[in-house]
């Protein structure tokens, strides 16, 4: 459907769909596909998208395609589903430092978020999976949410409400949440600790816009599970994609930072406020750590189309000269629980090691509050 969105004023405004990049090929034309489905309905505005990194366009080809079709303000949102450092770090540095540098204006609005959209288009993909499965009742089904995983406590708890408002919505048995990276529980760990529950149904679903490694790596890791409890049925649900729900909140988006009504989680967000455990990441400079690798066009040619996770068996990126690509450091803050016995640090196992042992539960010794680009950390 296409939707018109009339600027006010005599303002010529244009949109910028802010993705973070891939070098998975499936990945980048999903994305692709998003920007035109948008570019479909907001049939009114000029639009145009960009990467941060491993892909092009970058964000600046981006802006630079709105300025020649006469733009005069800019409507940046972020392609993310929950805030943590690329949205409230990279890409408004990158938005900001284009801004001072042409004296584009450019207004930034919030991730897709908790949302109700966000949550049908969700519940969409999961009913998909239940129809191509036994008919057990919903009791007796336990459904495993994975999200991308964060060192922002804010946006991994946002993970958990999506969990928990999805369980509620189905009226499953039960519900837990992992992370495919950063943060704990990670998928493998996660789901040995479910199965003792005893459920005889796990749907698993990756709460993810796009395909890509870390999509790969949790279906590998379901199925190394799977393997070892036979007597469960292990159901894999397909990430969220270009559903007509997630489209239609990316509308939302673009008419909230019309209207001047953004407004992002501060009162949770780590560089704002005390939260507990993070307290040292309070006034951390704003900036973007992936200037190295902006632009960077070199697909990963191990896989045909959609990423297997050949090139990262054990979670972990096949490091320079190994006849891959390499992993980059963002530079990011240490988060301060990587060595968490369900967390990151099990990445580092080699596959050759596995063990498959149960895990014991335990624990290590642009102002985002109005539309504009001054995305600064300040109140």
């Amino acid at each position: 459907m296409t939707q018109q969105i009339v600027a006010p004023g005599a303002t010529k405004h244009g949109v910028l769909i802010c993705g973070h990049g891939s070098r998975n090929r499936l990945a980048v034309a999903e994305f692709e596909g998003l920007a035109n489905g948008l570019k479909q309905r907001l049939s009114g505005l000029p639009v145009e998208y960009g990467f941060l990194e491993f892909a092009r366009p970058i964000l600046r080809d981006g802006l630079e395609r709105l300025r020649e079709q006469g733009v005069v303000k800019v409507l940046a949102v972020p392609a993310m589903l929950f805030a943590a450092g690329h949205a409230k770090n990279d890409i408004p540095s990158v938005l900001n430092t284009y801004s001072a540098e042409t004296g584009l204006e450019i207004d930034y609005g919030r991730e897709l978020g908790v949302d109700r959209l966000m949550i049908a288009a969700a519940g969409a993909r999961i009913q998909e999976a239940l129809n191509r499965t036994s008919t057990l009742d919903l009791s007796d089904t336990m459904l495993v949410v994975v999200g991308r995983g964060s060192s922002d406590p804010d946006a991994n708890s946002n993970v958990a409400k999506v969990t928990r408002m999805l369980v509620e919505g189905f009226g499953f048995g039960w519900g837990e949440t992992v992370y495919s990276g950063v943060t704990f529980p990670l998928v493998e760990p996660g789901l040995r600790h479910v199965v003792k529950l005893g459920f005889k149904r796990i749907v698993v679903f990756p709460y993810f816009l796009f395909s890509g490694v870390l999509v790969s790596r949790i279906r590998e890791h379901t199925e190394r599970v799977a393997g070892d409890h036979p007597q469960i049925e292990f159901v894999n649900a397909s990430y969220l994609g270009d559903h007509t729900f997630v489209l239609d909140t990316f509308l939302e988006r673009v008419q909230e930072v019309m209207g001047g009504e953004t407004a992002m989680n501060c009162s949770l967000c780590k560089y704002r406020a005390q939260v507990l455990g993070f307290e040292q990441e309070v006034g951390l400079d704003q900036s973007s750590h992936h200037h190295h690798v902006e632009g960077l066009t070199e697909a990963c040619a191990l896989c045909e189309r959609e990423c297997t996770g050949e090139c990262q068996p054990d979670g972990i990126p096949v490091p320079v000269g190994a006849g891959h690509h390499h992993h980059h450091d963002h530079g990011h803050h240490p988060y301060p629980h990587a060595d968490h016995p369900l967390g990151p640090s099990t990445l580092r196992r080699a596959s050759s090691q596995q063990d498959t042992s149960e895990p014991q539960i335990g624990r290590n010794s642009v102002g985002l509050a109005d539309s504009t680009v001054s995305v600064s950390r300040e109140s």
